[in-house]
């Protein structure tokens, strides 16, 4: 709500000063689909050296765009000319920008429910595109020609899968085969890193399933992962039925990687260049890669109990535990996680002196043992660890009882 009043006030300044101004677009189909949202943009009539005028602190992020951003008591706003667009060369941006009034703004925009304007101070809705209409139909239509708004932005496809999908909306026929007529165009003109962001919306909402099924009967599904050409969409489904099962938390990359399963590390590395995946994505294919090696052993194969300790610390566990347990046939997923929760039971203390950096040995014990710092003493404490936690031994002295009668404690 704070949110609210804040940007009212921004409203009310400009009015006041003479110049129209309404909240624009998401905020708007939002509030209509009693949708609470403090993400609210504003369009002005106001160019952007009264906005800057008006207001003591400002950002300035896209002016020759007409687009500034709005600082009032740490909150901020995206205030934008009313503008049309014209020339769009690469399939993302315009080439020339002119002010424009709000019909003519509302005109450039990429679907009907995203061309609304509310009035904050009178409480109107001003509807240009008949935006209300398609959002009571629940429909995604596309602003104008649909071939001409896709040939501007080529990521507004990707778009109105998101929005078909979050808000359970069907795409309209003009607009859904505009899309599959353009969906083999979607690159070089859009960066891989804007589809990765769309994903991440998507998946914001729960709604990455749906999605990659959307995706794929448009066609911009094996346009994304063109190794997926062959990919039958019985197989896709099978390979999706999980998701649901999986943690909110989950990061995106996982739901990608569960789509390539038996590829080998390094493949899956290259998947995550070819998405430009940030390090902290490529760190947990690298995890989960490893994760699911340890999960996939049979039943006789024995693992250590220090290295379940380990895989338990790390914080990425919990969420590769999910996903793996949730893929299992459903027979089998009350024993896989029973299993993991008593293992991660009887190694509480272990965990948490992991966690702590607390071990049982110390260097400082070793030392006093008189065992000096090096090679050996490193060995030594690893060799403390694995006793301590394979045999659940509590005592210092008696896994160093133990140390000294191994060969290393001997060694010069």
């Amino acid at each position: 709500m704070r949110n609210f009043a804040l940007a009212k006030q921004i409203v009310q300044t400009l009015v006041k000063a003479g110049f129209t101004t309404y909240f624009a677009g998401g905020w708007v189909r939002d509030y209509l689909m009693n949708h609470p949202s403090d993400d609210i943009d504003i369009a002005t009539e106001a160019p952007i050296d009264a906005i800057q005028r008006l207001f003591p602190k400002t950002i300035p992020v896209g002016l020759s765009f007409g687009i500034v951003i709005v600082v009032i008591e740490g909150h901020q706003f995206e205030v934008a000319t009313f503008r049309k667009e014209k020339d769009y060369v690469d399939g993302r941006r315009p080439t020339h920008v002119e002010s424009a009034t709000p019909e003519e703004d509302a005109l450039r925009r990429d679907f009907t429910i995203n061309g609304l304007f509310w009035d904050p101070l009178t409480e109107t809705l001003y509807d240009y595109v008949e935006g209300q209409k398609d959002l009571t139909l629940g429909i995604i239509r596309a602003i104008g020609d649909p071939h001409a708004r896709f040939l501007e932005d080529r990521l507004r496809m990707i778009r109105a899968v998101r929005y078909s999908t979050r808000f359970n909306f069907s795409i309209e026929i003009k607009t859904d085969q505009a899309i599959i007529a353009h969906a083999k165009s979607l690159f070089p003109s859009v960066a891989m890193e804007r589809v990765w962001q769309e994903f991440h919306k998507m998946a914001q909402f729960g709604k990455l399933d749906s999605s990659f099924l959307e995706l794929y009967r448009l066609g911009l599904f094996t346009t994304i992962f063109p190794e997926l050409q062959n990919l039958k969409i019985q197989e896709l489904e099978k390979k999706i039925e999980p998701f649901k099962r999986f943690p909110k938390k989950t990061p995106v990359i996982a739901y990608v990687l569960e789509l390539f399963p038996d590829r080998s590390l390094e493949e899956q590395l290259s998947i995550c260049e070819y998405l430009k995946l940030s390090r902290a994505e490529k760190n947990f294919t690298l995890f989960f890669y490893r994760a699911k090696k340890i999960l996939s052993m049979p039943k006789d194969w024995k693992i250590e109990l220090v290295e379940w300790a380990h895989f338990y610390t790390d914080p990425q566990s919990h969420v590769c535990l999910q996903i793996f347990g949730n893929g299992l046939p459903s027979k089998d997923r009350n024993e896989f996680f029973d299993f993991h929760q008593q293992k991660q039971h009887l190694l509480k203390k272990s965990i948490e002196r992991i966690q702590k950096k607390e071990p049982l040995v110390t260097s400082s014990s070793l030392k006093a043992a008189g065992i000096a710092p090096g090679k050996q003493m490193g060995l030594l404490l690893q060799e403390a660890e694995r006793i301590s936690i394979n045999q659940q031994i509590q005592d210092p002295q008696e896994i160093i009882s133990q140390l000294k009668k191994m060969p290393l404690w001997s060694c010069s």
